[in-house]
């Protein structure tokens, strides 16, 4: 169950992290302007006060002392004084059902709690570090569900949260403000770029991605945003842990990746980004998730008069394989969005393409375009039949109401419809909703249910077609 032993090197570099006081402030990219895939606007979570500078009594009592004693034995125990701790848990029950589909004879019942800890110290002199574990345990016996492939319960449907302790994030920083905006990152975090359709920490499960990486953000110009990052592994949300076999396309990958980001807000009504993630990615499955992704959008939203504010995104991307992927192929990706916002109403529609292309390499037949580093749950249904994408390519027609009820209770409504790219296949339907509510600063509780159901083609995670797949999610988290 415990994957500490990963994590040595981690919690070395972190341990200099404590001691120096040194890391800049986490990426806090820009939320994009929406949630591709649904139109959903980013949920806005409050600025987090810059800490003051280490100034307490340890300070002042150094005062008079040397440079380097002042330093050792007042700022730097100040520093770790005003630091911050951060405490999340979440509760949550999810059940699966896949009807006709074999080899699932029975259903998986899923009750976990995660439980995430740590410390983030007050910034000294533009550095600043940061340490964070998290456990994942069932409530209740560990047979009921298939934890990804990691407990032999082959006979029910795999649920992506298998039990665990971990670190989760150790890093180390700077951030500068004196000539332009700057700041630089080390160590074991999170990543999040534009909507997490191609990087993200796939927040939705109980143990997130996270990346060793090494990585620099900076304004060189007003509204102009440069952002670079080489990832040199990723630790994935099953965590690597005891009984996933050595094989599993699950385990944490190898990484010798470049992630680039461009941004330019150049108008009040839309922001202008181009990308390029060059993924160098393996594990005990192969290469094949190895792929360079080039691209851009524009998204953005604009008032139409005091009540209504539509929103909209239009983005294309293309790719190739890359580093050691033994196939050969190119595809492409597109997705257009349109929404309106009459309070207390949002309803809007969505085309999104993953493309598919021939493969003239191993394996032959054809590839479909691959998105290995995404935060996969929001995108393509929540019953997440298409978290690997089809070699044939993937049609999302999809649209989506929302309706805020009385004490600031928002209900969701989506669909989807589902074709091949490639060929006349029909990959079925689903039918979406989500239900929550947050109580006070801390508290939030969701429902979820997702009913997908099969036509004439099978999804690549499924044995045959016109299976149906129920889902249902409850979940209540504290989260200071």
């Amino acid at each position: 169950m415990s994957n500490i032993s990963n994590c040595h090197n981690k919690i070395v570099l972190t341990g200099g992290a404590m001691v120096l006081a040194v890391t800049a402030s986490v990426f806090a990219q820009e939320k994009p302007f929406m949630q591709a895939g649904t139109s959903q606007p980013p949920s806005l979570s409050p600025p987090q006060a810059t800490e003051p500078a280490a100034t307490g009594t340890n300070a002042v009592a150094a005062a008079d002392a040397n440079p380097l004693e002042k330093f050792l034995n007042g700022e730097v125990p100040d520093a770790i004084a005003h630091g911050k701790f951060n405490l999340n848990v979440r509760l949550r029950y999810e059940q699966v059902d896949e009807d006709n589909q074999t080899p699932y004879t029975k259903n998986s019942y899923a009750p976990t709690v995660r439980t995430r800890f740590g410390y983030t110290t007050a910034p000294l002199y533009g550095f600043q570090g940061m340490l964070e574990g998290v456990n994942i345990s069932v409530l209740g016996p560990e047979h009921n569900y298939n934890a990804a492939g990691s407990n032999g319960q082959g006979a029910r449907p795999p649920v992506g949260d298998p039990p665990m302790t971990r670190l989760d994030q150790a890093w180390l920083g700077y951030t500068s403000t004196n000539y332009v905006p700057f700041s630089a990152k080390v160590g074991q975090q999170q990543i999040n770029l534009d909507n997490q359709r191609f990087i993200g920490d796939a927040g939705w499960r109980q143990n997130m991605q996270t990346f060793d990486a090494i990585g620099a953000r900076v304004t060189p110009v007003k509204d102009l945003n440069l952002y670079y990052s080489y990832v040199w592994d990723v630790n994935r949300v099953y965590g690597d842990v005891d009984g996933l076999p050595a094989a599993s396309p699950n385990r944490d990958f190898d990484s010798r990746s470049h992630l680039i980001n461009v941004s330019y807000a150049a108008c009040p009504y839309g922001r202008l980004v181009g990308y390029a993630y060059l993924l160098d990615l393996s594990n005990g499955a192969g290469n094949a998730n190895s792929c360079a992704t080039y691209g851009g959008y524009f998204a953005g939203a604009a008032p139409v008069n005091d009540k209504v504010m539509v929103d909209y995104r239009a983005e294309f991307a293309w790719q190739d394989q890359y580093a050691d992927n033994p196939q050969r192929y190119s595809a492409d990706y597109y997705n257009f969005e349109l929404g309106a916002n009459i309070k207390p109403i949002a309803i809007g529609t969505g085309y999104e393409v993953l493309g598919s292309g021939a493969n003239s390499g191993a394996g032959g037949e054809r590839v479909g375009f691959k998105t290995p580093l995404a935060s996969l749950h929001p995108f393509n249904g929540w019953a997440e039949v298409f978290i690997t994408h089809p070699n044939n390519g993937l049609q999302d027609i999809y649209e989506y109401a929302q309706v805020t009820l009385p004490e600031q209770i928002p209900v969701r409504f989506i669909y989807h419809k589902y074709y091949a790219d490639s060929g006349s296949g029909n990959y079925g339907q689903e039918f979406d909703v989500m239900i929550s509510k947050k109580f006070g600063k801390y508290w939030n509780v969701m429902v979820e249910f997702a009913d997908y159901l099969g036509e004439n083609v099978a999804a690549p995670a499924l044995t045959a077609p016109k299976v149906n797949i129920q889902k249902f999610w409850a979940a209540v988290e504290f989260n200071f």
